[in-house]
């Protein structure tokens, strides 16, 4: 059993060492609590644990403390995928409610899985999730300030469970700013991608990350029987043409834990019941 976690890239300055040393503490609770929710559960419902975990926390940018757009209004995107039965299920700019990670969850038994804007926000109130607002005064004062963020913001999970399946969570509160209707990569297979050999979550640019389709290359590749690293390094070098901005956490059907970013400052944690791996 084996959890990877990881909440988008560390965008404040480096000289900001209490935001950072309370993004690490953060990431080590969370990845420690989802390790324990593992135990007992499917990697199908470690992942959504994991990920409401980090929506609720607002340090990163999902959930609650997203990021607000060009208009004003808050709009938000979160996937989950199953690598078992190979379905994903996803809200695309949805608004108004806490944890979209758990209307994605309630969208997997439908036909109709992904959904986007008003039809995402209208399913979730209509199948119990409260009216909630997750701005947050920081975010509306960046709004107010024009102090977008660099547009790397994103949370998610990859678990293997005790019975070797693997799934994968991802969710964000977008760029900050962006064009109303803007779609990220994280609802989609090139940002949230898992099979029975692979899961991939994706923080970064959702645009260079859609163009590489990211997550979908390494998990294929991996199917095909590249290493974990090979693939990771074949997908990345990828992404240097046009300076692609991304990062990447994954854990293969072996166990094999694996992170890597384009620019260096991803924020992550990993644990294995005994080794715990953060951020520096």
């Amino acid at each position: 059993m084996k959890v990877i976690i990881h909440g988008g890239f560390f965008s404040e300055s480096s000289t900001d060492i209490k935001t950072k040393t309370a993004k690490q503490e953060a990431l080590v609770s969370i990845v420690k609590a989802s390790y324990e929710y593992l135990k007992n559960h499917t990697a199908t419902e470690t992942v959504v644990y994991a990920v409401t975990l980090l929506e609720d926390s607002p340090l990163f940018n999902a959930g609650i403390g997203s990021q607000i757009q060009s208009d004003g209004q808050i709009r938000m995107s979160a996937a989950l995928m199953d690598g078992t039965t190979q379905k994903l299920s996803g809200v695309i700019n949805i608004q108004n409610v806490q944890n979209p990670i758990k209307v994605a969850e309630q969208l997997m038994p439908y036909d109709d899985r992904v959904l986007g804007g008003e039809g995402a926000t209208n399913f979730a109130h209509k199948n119990g999730f409260a009216e909630f607002s997750t701005e947050t005064p920081e975010r509306r004062a960046e709004f107010e300030n024009k102090l977008a963020a660099t547009g790397t913001g994103t949370v998610g999970c990859v678990a293997l469970d005790a019975d070797g399946k693997l799934a994968v969570a991802t969710s964000t509160g977008g760029k900050g700013f962006e064009m109303v209707g803007r779609i990220s990569d994280s609802a989609t297979v090139a940002g949230n991608y898992v099979n029975a050999h692979c899961g991939v979550s994706c923080t970064g640019v959702g645009e260079d990350i859609v163009s590489n389709a990211t997550a979908a290359k390494i998990v294929t590749r991996i199917t095909d029987g590249l290493p974990i690293a090979d693939a990771f390094e074949k997908t990345f070098a990828e992404l240097k043409p046009y300076d692609g901005f991304a990062g990447a956490i994954a854990i293969d059907a072996n166990g094999n834990i694996f992170h890597q970013d384009s620019h260096p400052s991803m924020v992550f944690a990993s644990f294995d019941g005994e080794n715990i791996v953060v951020f520096q």
